[in-house]
Parts: C-alpha cells; structure tokens; sequence
C-alpha cells in the first residue's frame, strides 16, 4: 500500500527520519518488488513490514455486490497473509510487523465508548472484515513485534474522505451526513503516519492502537461538518440526507457514513506517541490552508 494515500505520506515521514523504503506493489522497479517476487524469493533483509493495502471501500463509482466484496476482501487479507508468510520464513526476520485496520472493528453506538481492549469484531460486514484481517497478521511464536493500528477517518489533503467533501463545502453545499449526530473518529495523516513510525522505531510497543485523535470521541458528524466549514469560511447547513447516502453508497456502506464509534486512543497515548494534531480545528486549518 505504499503509493496510496497514507502510504505516500508514510514513505516520506520515513525516509525524511533517515529509513530507506521499498514499496511491495505489482509491478518491480526503483525501490519496489512486486509481489509476485516476494512470493518467489521470499522477504528481502529489513527491520520491519507495514501493511496499508485495500481497496478502497467507500468507493462511489464501485457497486456493492459479491464481486466487489471480495476484491475487498482479499486486498487486505491475502496481502496480510501473503506478507505474514514471507516473515515467518524469513532467515533474518524483520524487528517488527505493523498492520493498519480500521475502528470498523467496533459496533457503532451514539453512547458507548471503546478502548484498544473492548470487543468488538463480530457483527457485520466490516467488523468481521477486521478480525479476519487481524487475524491473518499473526505469527504464532515469532521473534518478530506485531502492531495493529485500528485507524479512524484519514484527514490529509491529497486524498481520503475530505478529498471528495471539498468542492461541495468550497461551494457552500456542505453539511452533517443523515442526523449528523453519530460520532465522527478522525485522525489527521499526519498522526497516523507519526503512530505508525512511533510503532516501528519503539522496541516496547505492540499489540493493538487506536489510531484516532484524542478530541475524536467528542466529536459528531454535525460537529465535523461545522468545523470543516468553518475552516473553509464557508456555511455548512445543507445536510445530505440518509436516503441520499444509501442510494449512492447501498445500505452495506451507508452504516460507515450514519453511524460512528467513540474511540479513545489509550493505549496510543499510554505508549508515549504524542499527537501534532490532537484537535480538530487546527487540523482542519492545516488540510484547507
């Protein structure tokens, strides 16, 4: 995953603290194996493996359907597989092996508020998507560190969510998402990146993050928009009804959009990464400025 979105940013946040990086991806060339290679002649030498591949499911131009679902599927968990196997076979083993899911995991509630150790994982789609992919990271008695960052909304400026609600917030045409009061779990790309490179560069962290900003609890879909707007100068008071949602995204990918989990980042915060953007307004400043 390393030419999309996060993987981009990621790729330079490393490099730029002295890492050199190879992208896995289909085709070989400066600085890349294709995965094809990495399945012939195994894993080359490195310190640690990250994961950021999968389709992109809020797709708009993707119908939801059997065919779809799988690409879904198996972008993230036949890679996670893939490069899971190629560790455990590796002579030199990497130091350690970050994957990167989604707060997906757990159940969508205006209420309930979830750390890394709440369940979760077992009630639609998404959420069992996570724990099979989770599941395909483990190794079971390697010496290598596994790290699974459960990411919120990506904010950042050349791609994720706000890419496609820019033009209608410029134009005046933005608002909250149905009700616009189910929560909202942001990270801006830059935390996600730093959480990742903090996993990495960290001997003492593993197990699961919460890859969200720590005001994300607190924040609505109705509270984001306004901020957004805000951000931009703009109103933010049309709203894009649920039916709207539905017709465009199917009612499978609609529930990511109308509904939204409280997540707190605990053992984020408690493993000592410190966040450059905790807030919302002055993340939304640094992305539109």
């Amino acid at each position: 995953g390393g030419t999309g979105f996060v993987g981009r940013a990621l790729t330079q946040l490393l490099r730029s603290r002295g890492h050199q990086v190879t992208h896995v991806s289909r085709r070989e060339g400066k600085d890349r194996i294709s995965w094809e290679e990495l399945s012939r002649s195994g894993l080359p030498l490195c310190d640690a493996v990250v994961n950021l591949a999968g389709e992109n499911v809020l797709n708009p131009f993707r119908r939801w359907g059997d065919a779809f679902c799988k690409e879904v599927i198996s972008s993230r968990v036949e890679t996670t597989k893939t490069l899971a196997k190629a560790i455990a076979a590796a002579e030199q083993p990497p130091r350690a092996w970050v994957l990167v899911t989604g707060v997906g995991y757990y159940r969508p509630s205006p209420t309930a508020e979830y750390t890394e150790d709440s369940p979760g994982g077992d009630f639609d789609f998404f959420s069992r998507l996570v724990t099979s992919w989770e599941a395909a990271a483990l190794i079971p008695g390697s010496p290598t560190r596994g790290v699974v960052v459960r990411s919120g909304v990506v904010l950042g400026r050349d791609g994720g969510a706000i890419s496609q609600m820019l033009l209608p917030f410029r134009l005046g045409l933005g608002g909250p998402m149905g009700s616009g009061l189910q929560p909202f779990p942001w990270i801006h790309i830059q935390d996600l990146c730093g959480i990742v490179c903090h996993a990495l560069e960290q001997e003492s962290v593993r197990g699961v993050l919460n890859g969200v900003s720590p005001s994300s609890p607190g924040t609505s879909n109705g509270g984001f928009a306004r901020a957004l707007g805000a951000a931009l100068g703009r109103p933010a008071l049309l709203p894009l009804p649920a039916w709207a949602v539905r017709a465009v995204f199917g009612p499978e990918r609609a529930g990511m959009l109308l509904e939204g989990q409280r997540v707190q980042p605990k053992r984020t915060l408690e493993s000592g990464y410190q966040f450059i953007f905790p807030e919302l307004p002055a993340a939304l400043k640094d992305i539109v400025a």
